[in-house]
């Protein structure tokens, strides 16, 4: 799907008809066209259209810096990151975009709460809109505000997860809470992953001679905005690293409590057992099977034994 975005003085109107394009509208009207899932005689017809050559899906998924911004003529052609978080697997869908005269083209592949967002704020704010460049300028700063969000939620999760190692981890099986952690590190790499290639990209923009001079005051409060999300990011990496560090200390002391019981249970009742078995043996020299209480004096003798390692224990404060 493709859909055109004409400005037409203060008025701005959408096309998804290319036939009516041709027809209707001067292609220098155009600020934006925006290319959803677009098959290849889509993309065809509209490099055809504006004499220019797209990146294959392939070659903007590609992570050196040099096929995620560069600049060609006139032309800047961008791959930037767009995380796609969803809860059960998160990861960074690539979006393309170009920037040429006044015209901002971006292709990509799923459906995204970003472009839905900007979309809808798109007709209330067109006055503001001046050419592809302002939109592209708008999209990622939206884009900035949602990753902010995200971090804010994964803040507040992890907070969650502190709470129940320390306060009611009993309730919870182990390998959930070490689940939780790691999808919790997964997550936070994708973003980390997502605003590191936002800030490479915003920094080549503000050295562009081609990006205008009149965005690049808002470039660079967005790659400050960028700047301090990393530092969240890297600061969850560490509540993350010490909330694992402290599940597993605990989970450990869990386990050493667990073995000192049954170091206990065994000491209780390893004299009993002993002295069991001395009077379980079929010798005929053994003048305590003759006493006519030797059956009562053996169970005290248990008892002693019992009770005795159960007095010094809590004496020296073991127990």
């Amino acid at each position: 799907m493709i859909r055109y975005y004409v400005k037409d003085g203060n008025r701005l109107g959408s096309i998804s008809d290319i036939g009516a394009l041709k027809k209707d509208v001067k292609l220098q009207n155009i600020i934006w066209i925006d290319m959803l899932t677009p098959t290849i005689n889509e993309i065809r017809a509209v490099e055809k259209l504006f004499n220019m050559k797209f990146p294959t899906k392939q070659e903007s998924e590609e992570i050196e810096i040099s096929s995620r911004y560069w600049e060609e003529d006139d032309r800047i052609e961008i791959n930037s990151y767009f995380l796609v978080n969803n809860d059960e697997n998160p990861y960074n869908e690539t979006v393309s975009f170009m920037l040429q005269d006044n015209l901002l083209i971006s292709i990509r592949y799923k459906t995204l709460k970003s472009f839905d967002e900007f979309t809808n704020k798109l007709f209330i704010l067109h006055k503001e809109l001046k050419d592809g460049f302002d939109i592209f300028t708008k999209i990622i700063d939206i884009r900035i505000d949602a990753d902010a969000d995200t971090i804010e939620g994964l803040a507040r999760e992890i907070t969650k997860v502190r709470r129940q190692v320390f306060v009611d981890s009993v309730n919870e099986e182990d390998e959930e809470i070490l689940e939780r952690i790691s999808v919790f590190e997964d997550l936070n790499m994708k973003i980390r992953e997502n605003v590191t290639d936002k800030q490479r990209i915003l920094t080549s923009l503000l050295k562009s001679s081609k990006f205008p001079e009149s965005l690049k005051k808002e470039i660079t409060i967005m790659l400050k905005d960028v700047r301090s999300l990393i530092e969240h990011t890297d600061f969850n990496f560490e509540r993350l690293d010490y909330l694992q560090n402290i599940f597993l200390g605990t989970l450990s002391i869990e386990q050493n409590k667990v073995i000192k019981i049954f170091t206990i249970v065994n000491v209780i009742f390893l004299p009993p057992t002993l002295i069991a078995s001395i009077y379980g043996m079929n010798f005929e020299l053994m003048p305590e099977l003759h006493l006519k209480y030797g059956y009562l004096l053996a169970i005290f003798l248990m008892i002693l034994s019992s009770i005795t390692p159960l007095l010094v224990f809590k004496k020296k404060g073991w127990m």
